[in-house]
């Protein structure tokens, strides 16, 4: 007589994986922070490239961590929506820092800002002249 799998064994094994599926789905989705990006004065962003790294000023004797998104300008825009999706991006320390520089073709910085890396909230990143 073959022996069957009892009523109970199958759905504490579908639940089991149910509840898997719903730690990684959660997981993934606080790797992912939306955010702003807008030139001073709601001026039009200048032509350029966007890098946006994270920064942990918390951490002294630490560089800005290896993590860089690059956006582009086409100088019409007055504003740049962006999504930042990494797995460091889980381990969020409480200072740290999203940095976005925007800078020429010939790499000359033009204009810079940063903001707190915030929790479950959009990012809003102010960007303003550089003065050399």
């Amino acid at each position: 007589m073959p022996h069957h799998p009892h009523r109970r064994t199958l759905l504490l094994g579908a639940a089991g994986f149910a509840l898997t599926a719903l730690t990684y789905r959660a997981k993934a989705q606080s790797e992912v922070v939306q955010g702003r990006l807008v030139f001073a004065e709601n001026a039009k962003i200048p032509k350029g490239r966007v890098i946006l790294s994270l920064s942990d000023p918390g951490q002294p004797g630490t560089s800005d961590l290896a993590l860089e998104f690059d956006l582009i300008s086409t100088g019409r825009a007055k504003r740049i929506d962006f999504t930042l999706s990494s797995a460091a991006l889980s381990a969020l320390s409480p200072t740290l820092q999203v940095v976005a520089r925007l800078e020429r073709e010939d790499g000359w910085l033009i204009a810079r800002g940063s903001t707190k890396m915030p929790t479950g909230s959009p990012i809003h990143i102010t960007l303003n002249t550089v003065m050399y």
